[in-house]
């Protein structure tokens, strides 16, 4: 279930600050959060955010794609191992 819309997206404040002044100042500079529940406004396009996954800090550039969704579906929080081969287990037998 969304956020409603009479309240709009949650855009963190503090973050959406630091990307206007960088803006404003024609930087390009990595922006590093922790807010992943931010949606991505059309402000933020064009810039790198550092979203921290718990453990550390994931680079993500962001395009016109990726606006209106969150910041954490592009930092993923779990490492995939794949499942063992049918080789690893003919061996380990």
């Amino acid at each position: 279930m969304g956020r409603s819309t009479k309240k709009g997206p949650f855009i963190n404040e503090k973050l959406l600050k630091k990307v206007r002044s960088l803006d404003r100042a024609g930087e390009k500079r990595v922006v590093q959060t922790w807010a992943r529940s931010s949606v991505i406004p059309p402000e933020f396009v064009g810039h790198t955010i550092a979203v921290h996954n718990g453990n550390k800090f994931i680079p993500v550039y962001i395009t016109e794609n990726m606006v209106g969704h969150k910041l954490g579906e592009f930092a993923f929080t779990r490492t995939f191992r794949s499942h063992r081969s049918r080789e690893a287990t003919a061996k380990r037998r």
